[in-house]
């Protein structure tokens, strides 16, 4: 199936960055917030993006004033109804997800497939809140979403061919370089990461050196473009901690289970970007 009308759940950093991905790239965006004054202020935030990527030559004002006639903002739900494809992109809790499945479900036309954007919890119990677990998967995009350029696939054992085939078809029409990957916890890319992430919090916790010894030795010795508590800042804490103990719950490797020191700083809303503080200090 074509996929033209795109709904969106979610007006966080992932959602907004979702819809600038996929308005940019041609589809009419429905994005939904729980409050219309959050909604509007996410469309601020795309005009403002757009607006800097002119100033910088990346994108021309005939493509950004395109691009923002295609996004509509709405708290209600019922406005994605028509939608060819709704990607849901809320809070990593799994009972809230099952719930906006189940309201999805009931709303959406019977042609609609319903995604997640989930990096970690298994799609296939969203899938099983539908009446259409075939047409429901994963279209799982990294941070910052307009930006990098892999989206992970993610096929549920009760997923049509044809409804993985027209979610990849999505993220490639989006610019995006599509894998096709089994519903297991932490995908390829978490799956592979997060353990690095845990052991650098591990050496820290040791005092085997400082958090900007071990940073500056995984850019220098690894190429990587920033080091490991960089990026648990950027990815938060609080996120990071819910994919570890995805991972554990799944597998139970000792390499997926929370170092203390990353517990305990979720604990103390220490949760990196977000909260202005985490490994670094964002205040100053």
């Amino acid at each position: 199936m074509s996929i033209k009308r795109v709904g969106i759940v979610g007006s966080g950093i992932m959602g907004s960055g979702i819809a600038e991905a996929a308005a940019k790239n041609g589809h009419e965006v429905v994005l939904r917030s729980r409050h219309q004054e959050t909604a509007d202020a996410t469309l601020a935030s795309l005009e403002k993006s757009l607006a800097k990527q002119v100033e910088r030559g990346r994108l021309s004002e005939e493509d950004r004033n395109a691009a923002l006639s295609r996004v509509t903002v709405t708290s209600d739900l019922g406005e994605l109804a028509e939608c060819d494809l709704v990607i849901e992109s809320i809070v990593e809790d799994l009972a809230v997800k099952k719930h906006l499945f189940n309201e999805l479900d009931r709303i959406c036309a019977e042609h609609t497939i319903i995604a997640t954007n989930t990096s970690t919890l298994p799609v296939v119990e969203l899938a099983m809140e539908t009446g259409r677990p075939d047409k429901v998967c994963g279209v799982h995009f990294f941070n910052p979403a307009p930006v990098m350029t892999l989206v992970e696939i993610v096929r549920p054992l009760t997923a049509s061919d044809e409804t993985v085939e027209a979610a990849k078809g999505f993220a490639e029409a989006c610019g995006k370089n599509a894998v096709v990957v089994k519903d297991q916890a932490g995908f390829i890319v978490n799956a592979l990461l997060f353990p690095y992430l845990n052991n650098a919090v591990r050496l820290l916790e040791s005092g085997v050196a400082t958090k900007e010894d071990i940073d500056e030795a995984m850019k220098g010795g690894c190429g990587f473009p920033m080091g490991p508590f960089a990026l648990l800042d950027l990815v938060g804490l609080d996120t990071s901690l819910a994919i570890l103990d995805a991972l554990y719950d799944e597998f139970r490797d000792p390499n997926y289970s929370a170092v203390p020191l990353l517990r305990r700083m979720v604990t103390a809303e220490l949760l990196g970007r977000k909260s202005g503080r985490g490994f670094y200090d964002y205040h100053r």
